[in-house]
């Protein structure tokens, strides 16, 4: 692990890496290390060479550690690079000459660095907090443009930024937004005050909605269980009413069969009586004979009254 730190560069003691990757974020912890390793060899890089106007052979005590100051900027430099960034540079003879040489070729001209600003800029300007995203991974990205402005030149006011990050959060966030203008002087508030402050409203609101899911959880459950017993006890109900049911549909069945087959007779009986007297009327329709009282003829075409009158005219002859 140790070894992994140190390629790293994450050590006091080893400048930082820089493979050809990230330069602002290079950029800025390397002259923070310089820094803080000695000033003076800082400006070296910033500035230019300590001067040496004496010729070698004539160096004094305070040439000479001019000089050591000098190779030490550059032999620091060199430890800070990959082979493939060494040879960008390894030509250079001052520790400012690498330094430039290194802005140039990442950050190339003053037109391109605007360029790069404007993006950051409008990144800025744009900046949201985005869904699901909690306060630890928004304030990472908003210090990555920040920074990166700031490796650019570009600055902002603590109040901005405050102003912004609060301006970043979304609706339900109102509330505490609201309350943390009302109760401090956003132009006082430190970047990191405000994070903090927001940190522990969002554990709450984490909080409290892990109690409101618990208790919507319990009520689920305790609904289901209530649906379930009804369900049983519907069932129950069920079969004993579908029992009925299939009683009272026999019955039914039963009756209406019943009342069919009595129908059919009633009818039957009916077209019966409705016959009758259709013969009856046939037969009144029909003349009958005063002689015989037999239908179907008149008391003239009586058989019986011509075979009279028949027997009569052969006892007269």
């Amino acid at each position: 692990m140790a070894a992994q730190g140190h390629f790293k560069g994450q050590s006091v003691n080893r400048p930082p890496l820089f493979d050809g990757e990230d330069y602002t974020y290079w950029k800025t912890r390397m002259k923070f290390f310089l820094q803080g390793l000695d000033y003076q060899i800082w400006s070296i890089v910033d500035e230019g060479d300590l001067l040496v106007t004496n010729e070698k052979d004539r160096w004094m005590e305070d040439d000479k550690k001019k000089i050591f100051l000098n190779c030490k900027a550059k032999s620091i430099l060199c430890c800070a690079l990959s082979k493939k960034e060494f040879n960008r540079i390894s030509a250079c003879k001052s520790a400012m000459e690498m330094w430039e040489k290194l802005r140039i070729t990442y950050e190339r001209t003053n037109k391109v660095k605007e360029t790069r600003i404007d993006i950051l800029v409008t990144q800025y300007e744009r900046f949201q907090m985005q869904p699901g995203e909690t306060i630890t991974q928004m304030y990472s990205r908003f210090t990555d443009i920040t920074n990166g402005l700031a490796g650019l030149g570009k600055t902002y006011e603590m109040g901005d930024m405050v102003r912004k990050v609060l301006r970043s959060l979304p609706a339900s966030w109102t509330p505490k937004v609201t309350a943390i203008e009302e109760a401090n002087d956003l132009k006082r508030m430190s970047l990191e005050k405000l994070i903090g402050s927001l940190m522990a409203h969002e554990i709450n609101m984490k909080r409290l909605g892990e109690s409101s899911s618990r208790k919507k959880h319990n009520n689920a459950l305790k609904a289901v269980e209530d649906t379930l017993s009804e369900e049983s006890d519907g069932v129950e109900s069920a079969e004993g009413s579908e029992d009925e049911e299939a009683f009272l549909s026999r019955r039914l069945q039963r009756i209406l069969a019943k009342k069919k087959y009595h129908s059919s007779i009633r009818y039957f009986k009916k077209g019966k009586d409705l016959k009758k007297p259709e013969v009856k009327d046939s037969k009144k329709s029909e003349p009958i004979c005063y002689e015989c009282k037999k239908p179907r003829h008149i008391k003239a075409e009586c058989p019986k009254l011509k075979k009279t009158e028949f027997r009569k005219k052969d006892i007269t002859r």
